[in-house]
């Protein structure tokens, strides 16, 4: 399965959120997709609901099917509580902290900074996205990419204070990734032990 790229507010109107940021299409149809989505009033199964919060994660963080189920196996091997585990693993991504660092609007913006190699990590260029940010390493914008107007534009008035678990230095548009974030401080509105709950049952 590609990477979906549709229209992102249909999706953001199926799970009635806007997981992708500002969408003023949902502002306006706040309601499923499709030409009974006014009306549709189905219940949705115990089953149909995880799966619904699995897909919403996946959709969040642009992962696909193949690299979540990895996820989640690390993350159910490891000490801790799975679902937990889980989201901090995905919030460790380095699309994920180019994102909280506010150097790109989107998760799928800053998936693209990171491939196209304007982004370093400890110094070194990294063109993975799904790279795992280590507690300690900092993460900034490639020297010769700091004038790129796309970041200049994204950091303008961004809050770098509501992530405690990140440390921006304005002055080397850079971030140290301090440690990963407690479940309290994950901001996504995701119901994680009913992944854990869907998988349990495959």
């Amino acid at each position: 399965m590609a990477r979906y790229i549709g229209p992102k507010s249909r999706i953001a109107r199926k799970f009635g959120e806007a997981i992708f940021g500002p969408d003023k299409v949902l502002s306006k149809r706040n309601f499923p997709p499709g030409q009974h989505g006014r009306d549709r009033r189905r219940k949705t199964s115990e089953y149909g609901v995880m799966l619904a919060e699995k897909q919403k994660a996946k959709y969040t963080y642009g992962v696909l099917e193949k690299q979540f189920r990895n996820m989640f196996n690390k993350a159910a091997s490891s000490s801790g509580i799975t679902g937990e585990v889980l989201l901090q693993n995905l919030e460790c991504r380095l699309d994920n902290v180019v994102y909280r660092l506010g150097l790109a609007p989107t998760r799928a913006a800053a998936r693209q900074l990171v491939g196209h190699r304007h982004i370093v990590v400890d110094g070194q260029v990294v063109n993975i996205p799904s790279y795992s940010v280590k507690p300690g390493q900092i993460v900034g914008v490639r020297e010769k990419s700091k004038s790129l107007e796309v970041i200049a534009d994204a950091l303008a008035g961004f809050n770098h204070s509501k992530y405690a678990w990140i440390e921006w230095d304005e002055n080397s548009k850079s971030g140290k990734f301090l440690h990963k974030p407690e479940r309290a401080d994950i901001p996504e509105n995701i119901r994680e032990q009913l992944i854990v709950e869907l998988y349990s049952k495959n």
